[in-house]
């Protein structure tokens, strides 16, 4: 089994959901398509994951080995920012980037401004009913959680994940994201408007449904 499970193919096999096309887990992964393809191909040649339109795990033990595959890694190497991101896909259970998080997907990753990559906490939308498993399944994975972001100095690590629970959850996706509706986004963007008028800015460009005010619009002829 293990000769077939590397790091990528371990995650292949996590983010599966069934009925995913290779490019859709490519997208979940943020990963390149061929990359993807080769390791889903070996996974299929193996008998691990079968392809009958779309993808699907033959065997739930096998998630369970990816899983302590993946964690193992982790628990050797510490999760990147960019890995942070990705690693919430291989639970079981849903959830939606939220905060600042939510800003950053709904504007593609075109603002990301004001956070530090040695204190980088994420913000993550739960079900309330879901805490405990999450908070057990990110302790295995490395990156502590809490419920508020916490002081840089009592982490072992720049990585922190901030659970923000509800009694239920609306999640859209964006470019393979799971995250909180757009208005929602907005109203919290409204809420801290000082830090995020320019992307409130940034959306009125982006999203041509949207009418944020021309006051945005204004503001960036004039500083043009």
């Amino acid at each position: 089994m293990y000769e077939v499970l590397d790091d990528t193919a371990a995650q292949v096999l996590l983010a599966i959901e069934s009925g995913d096309s290779i490019r859709r887990v490519a997208q979940h992964l943020h990963t390149p398509y061929e990359t993807v393809r080769q390791a889903a191909n070996r996974l299929e040649d193996a008998g691990y994951i079968h392809y009958d339109d779309g993808l699907s795990v033959v065997n739930a033990r096998v998630r369970d080995a990816a899983r302590e595959l993946v964690a193992a890694s982790a628990s050797v190497s510490l999760p990147s920012i960019e890995e942070a991101y990705v690693i919430p896909q291989f639970g079981d259970w849903p959830f939606a980037f939220t905060r600042i998080d939510a800003v950053y997907v709904w504007t593609q990753g075109g603002y990301q401004v004001s956070r530090d990559p040695d204190d980088y906490p994420l913000f993550i939308a739960v079900r309330e009913q879901d805490v405990d498993a999450w908070e057990t399944f990110f302790e295995s994975f490395g990156p502590p959680t809490a419920f508020e972001r916490q002081p840089r100095d009592e982490l072992d690590g720049p990585l922190q994940i901030v659970l923000d629970p509800h009694p239920s959850l609306e999640i859209e996706d964006v470019e393979g994201y799971p995250v909180i509706p757009r208005e929602d986004t907005i109203e919290y963007m409204r809420e801290h408007y000082a830090q995020f008028q320019s992307a409130l800015a940034m959306l009125d460009r982006m999203y041509d449904d949207l009418d944020l005010g021309v006051a945005y619009r204004e503001t960036e002829r004039a500083q043009s």
